[in-house]
Parts: C-alpha cells; structure tokens; sequence
C-alpha cells in the first residue's frame, strides 16, 4: 500500500485547495526554512487520527485551522484528505478489494471532527483498525521524523515490543483480543449483576406469591362484603321506605302549622312595619330637636362670645368717658383762662383803636404823596 496524493485546504498553511502528487515510490519534499514541509507531515497524523494538539505543535485542535494573516482572511474549516493505493491488497476487511482508498478528515472553529471513508462519514475507530497492522496511525513507525530513530534506539522494552508487533502485524489481533477480553470482562460482571438481580427477583416473586394469595383472600371477602353490603342497603331501603311515609305525615302536620305561622308572620310583618314608621318618624323628631339643641347651643356661645365683647367695650367707654370728662374739666378750666384773655384783648383793642384810626390816615396821606412823586418820577 503506498501514499498516492495529499489534499490540503485550509490546514496551517496551506489555505488555498493543495495537491501533492506521490507518482514514484520514491518522492521527497524540499524548500527552504518555514515553507510547510512539517505542516505536510502534521497533516498525515491528523488525519490518520492524532487527538492531541501537542504533537501537532499547537494548544488546540482549532490551531491548525489557518488563523489569517495581513492579507488573508482566516477561515473556518480545515481539512486534509489522504489517497492510498491498494494494489497489493495489503488492506483487510471490507476495503480489501478496492484498489484505491481515500481518508478524509474536517475540523471546524466549533472543535467538531469527522471522519470520511472514501467519502462515507465515518467513526476515528474505523480509521484506525484500517490501519491496524500495516505500519500507518497518528504514532506508527512508517512516519518517521526527527527524534523518531533515537526514541526507537532509546525505547523500553514494552516501548519496543510494540513497534515490533505492529510492523508484524499481529497488533491487529491484540487490539481485537483486547477489546474481546474487555467484553467478557463486561459480560462477566453483567452476569454477576443479572444473579444479584435473579435472586432479588426471587426473593420478590415469594412475596409476591404471598401477595398473591393475600389478593385472592382479598377478592373473596370484598365479594362477601359487597354481597352482605348489598343486603344490608335493601334492609336499610326498606326502613327508609317506612321511615319516609311516617315523614310525609309528619311533614303535612307541619305544612299546616307552617300556613298557620305565616299568617301570623304577616300580621307581625305589618305591625312591624307600623312600628318601623312610627321609630323612623320619632327618629326624624329626635334628630330635629338634636339639631335645634345643638344650633341653640351655638346661639348660646355666641351671645355668650357677644356679651363679653360687649363688656370689654364697655370698660374700654368707661374708660374713655373717664378720659374724656378730665379732658372735658381741663377744657373748662382753659376756656375759662381764654375768655379772660379774650376779655383783656378786647379791651386793649379798643384802647388801640384812636391809635389804628390816626394810622389809617397818614397811611392815605402817605399813599397821595406817593402818587405825586411817582408822577414826577415819570416825567
């Protein structure tokens, strides 16, 4: 079985869709330092199944997704797909026959791996047991890189002996004893739990044949009981007749005690209903005179309010005729002063009298001689 080509798109660096051809059995990959040629290595061991994203020399397994760069935008899907060619039929199983062989694997930004089979969605299992035994897997000996020889030379023997069993061929067998060991392993303990569970069963089948015989007991006496229950209901009926003709009696004696209690009701209902009228008009009269009490009161305190007013302004006129009288005395005694002086004036005017007269007149005489020399002040 040799590697025929490789399909990268999007994986680490190989963003742009990929093809790398093996024509001869003999085929190297050269270029210089950063080109890819790890990339291409690390993509055969993705897709042959390695689930650690250390060996892949990344944190995560969205790493090798291309990230971007400055002038590319980073996408969302990886993917590598390897084709083998099968011509010597060194495949087993059902993929023996074909004569050409494609793997397939896709990782998406989500951390969602799948698998394809010749173009049939797949388990990482079914990749592996189609490798099993011939030297290809994710840490097989048929990828071999730097630290590869000196892990060989250094390996224990454990280490070592599977290296050996894988390149013989047998590892396939071991894997299939293993996994048939782990199922007998299971069945073993499977077993071991259906005894536990047949003993508990049995356990609960003689209670439950206990309770089966408890039911059946059960069964019969709920028929006796029903059947005496039934008895008892017909005799219970037929007191219940005698008891309901002795009611019906009893209930017309009562009817006619009742019509005799209703005319007297409604000759109560009317006197009640007088008397209803009579309270509610003594009621009206109480609530009158309630508020002609209440009203004269409030006369009361007002005139009672008015009457000390009154008073206060009757000490204050009092007080003020008081005033008055010694300013009214006071007054008296100074118009009795001002006549006297009056008295004195007019006597002293009429002394002055001559004296006015005498000035009136050489006022005149003045006022004529005042008129001349204004005259003659003119001309």
């Amino acid at each position: 079985m040799r590697l025929k080509q490789i399909k990268l798109a999007g994986f680490k660096s190989f963003v742009d869709p990929t093809k790398i051809p093996f024509d001869n059995a003999l085929s190297a990959i050269i270029g210089p330092n950063g080109c890819g040629k790890s990339n291409v290595i690390d993509a055969v061991r993705w897709v042959l199944g390695e689930s650690s994203a250390k060996n892949l020399r990344g944190d995560s397994m969205t790493d090798v997704i291309f990230n971007g760069s400055s002038s590319r935008k980073p996408i969302s899907v990886a993917g590598v797909e390897l084709v083998f060619e099968n011509t010597q039929g060194r495949l087993a199983g059902q993929y023996a026959s074909y004569q050409e062989i494609s793997v397939k694997r896709q990782v998406n930004r989500d951390s969602e791996s799948s698998y394809f089979l010749n173009g049939q969605k797949c388990r990482r299992k079914d990749i592996t047991d189609l490798f099993m035994g011939t030297g290809l897997g994710p840490r097989s000996y048929a990828i071999i890189e730097q630290g590869t020889i000196s892990r060989l030379i250094e390996s224990k023997p454990q280490e070592l002996r599977v290296f050996i069993e894988e390149a013989a061929g047998i590892s396939r067998y071991k894997e299939r004893r293993r996994e048939t060991e782990n199922r007998i392993r299971h069945t073993r303990e499977n077993l071991d739990r259906l005894n536990d569970i047949r003993v508990e069963l049995g356990a609960q089948l003689d209670k439950l044949s206990q309770q089966a015989k408890a039911a059946l007991q059960y069964r019969e006496l709920k028929t006796n009981e029903r059947l005496l229950h039934s008895q008892l209901l017909v005799i219970r009926y037929q007191e219940l007749l005698t008891q309901t003709d002795k009611l019906e009696g009893e209930l017309s004696a009562l009817e006619l005690q009742s019509a005799q209690q209703q005319v007297i009701s409604q000759q109560s209902d009317t006197s009640v209903t007088q008397l209803k009228q009579q309270l509610a008009e003594l009621s009206d009269s109480e609530h009158q005179f309630v508020e002609q009490y209440y009203a004269a009161g409030n006369n009361i305190t007002k005139l009672e309010q008015q009457l000390k007013h009154q008073q206060q302004q009757d000490t204050q006129l009092q007080q003020q005729i008081n005033a008055l009288q010694q300013q009214l005395a006071a007054g008296e005694h100074a118009i009795a002063a001002l006549q006297d002086d009056y008295q004195r004036l007019l006597g002293h005017a009429k002394e002055l009298t001559p004296q006015y007269e005498q000035a009136q007149a050489a006022l005149e005489l003045i006022d004529e001689q005042l008129a001349v020399v204004e005259e003659a002040c003119d001309e």
